[in-house]
């Protein structure tokens, strides 16, 4: 029987030659990874237990990026935690205010995920690495403090859902409008505990900020992952990013899927997400007019340099809406010099935008842009449940950045092929 990517990358993880969709195995660890507000609770059970030592120094990520520059007293606590854990541990990847990004748009800058390598992380997103070919998942705290200790993870191999991609697409569309699209077709759990496995012609089509979206938010229909085979635009991506050996796994033709899902990128139209589910998408066309008064564009879904220059495109030479508040989040510190060497952050300030430096911040409701009770925003990041954002009474619209700085402009949900 033929195996999946994924299966293909867990079976060399668990030294097997063959493995099946609801086996359970022990894998080796390429990466463990935790943040600011995960982190503690893993170092808590990791020193519970009488742990001293990590397994390897080299393939712990910790990244303060929730709540960081710090919000309170207590997020200060939280970091002041991981700062010492890191400084006891000698942990080499370890990002702090001034050298930290995003999590999940800095592990794959800074090289740290590669083709073939099993992740796991303390958050739900982190399975944006399978963009690089790589098996990535989120897991709780408790996993983490077991993974930093060993190096190893239980998994269940999950059955796959092939999602074959075909034609291109149009101008203001992008890997955000394809995952939305594809969450409002198959629902929050329509690939419960499964792996979202993309393949087509149209994958070529494909930026890798577009695909690091895109698998971003497989958690949001449920996948247990989501992953991309490698092509030369992987390679390229990866160049002068990993030196260490990775290894390339491609399905095989006879790979079992759970069923398949077909796309053609061209029919595709810029498409929003109502609240209170990534998976209540309209076409933006119909929303249009919906007044809103914040516009968020960054977060690890869309705070790249193509999201930001997308947003920079439709914002140049305008004028944020009176009484709409915008704010700009480049992902990570590399990404926020470059954008201003571009003179893409001299456009937003110009627009009347707050440009802040990385953060996850208004995207779990933490700070740098909290809604007020029954405010709207436009927003660019993943979730838009009740209560993410602010109160119960506030609303999330999810949209790409190119939907956003135009509804930024007019103050209303707006198809940018309109500005």
């Amino acid at each position: 029987m033929g195996m999946t990517m994924t299966q293909k990358i867990l079976a060399r993880a668990a030294g097997l030659s063959q493995v099946q969709a609801g086996q359970l195995l022990e894998g080796k660890l390429d990466l463990v990874l935790g943040n600011d507000i995960t982190t503690p609770v893993a170092i808590k059970e990791f020193e519970k237990t009488g742990l001293s030592t990590v397994f390897d120094q080299d393939k712990i990520a910790i990244v303060l990026d929730h709540s960081t520059p710090c919000k309170d007293i207590k997020s200060a606590q939280l970091c002041a935690r991981c700062r010492d854990f890191a400084h006891k541990h000698q942990i080499t990847h370890f990002y702090d205010v001034g050298q930290m990004g995003i999590e999940h748009a800095l592990i794959p800058e800074k090289g740290l995920a590669a083709p073939g390598e099993v992740i796991i992380g303390a958050d739900s997103h982190t399975c944006t690495y399978g963009a690089l070919g790589a098996f990535s998942t989120g897991v709780g705290s408790t996993d983490m403090a077991a993974g930093m200790a060993t190096g190893l993870a239980w998994f269940k191999v999950p059955q796959a859902i092939q999602v074959k991609l075909t034609g291109t697409l149009s101008p203001y569309v992008s890997g955000k409008d394809v995952v939305l699209h594809l969450i409002g077709m198959i629902g929050v759990d329509g690939a419960l505990y499964q792996s979202l496995e993309f393949c087509g012609d149209g994958v070529a089509s494909l930026e890798m900020d577009d695909r690091f979206t895109i698998c971003n938010m497989a958690i949001e229909a449920g996948a247990k992952n989501g992953i991309f085979p490698v092509d030369e635009k992987t390679i390229a991506y990866l160049n002068g990013r990993v030196e260490r050996a990775w290894t390339a796994f491609e399905a095989d033709e006879d790979a079992v899927y759970a069923r398949t899902v077909e796309i053609d990128l061209s029919t595709l139209r810029p498409t929003v997400a109502l609240p209170h589910l990534p998976s209540n998408t309209q076409p933006v066309d119909e929303v249009a007019g919906k007044p809103i008064q914040q516009v968020v564009i960054g977060s690890c879904t869309n705070g790249r340099l193509k999201d930001l220059r997308e947003a920079a495109a439709i914002l140049r030479g305008k004028k944020v809406a009176d009484r709409v508040r915008c704010i700009v989040i480049p992902a990570t510190q590399q990404i926020y010099l470059q954008a201003m060497e571009e003179g893409l952050i001299a456009d937003f300030i110009q627009a009347g935008a707050a440009v802040s430096t990385p953060t996850c911040g208004p995207c779990l409701g933490g700070h740098m842009g909290v809604l007020s009770d029954n405010e709207w925003a436009i927003a660019t990041t993943n979730r838009n449940f009740v209560g993410r954002m602010g109160p119960t009474s506030s609303m999330i619209i999810l949209a790409s950045p190119a939907v956003a700085a135009a509804s930024a402009i007019t103050g209303v949900v707006t198809d940018p092929a309109t500005i």
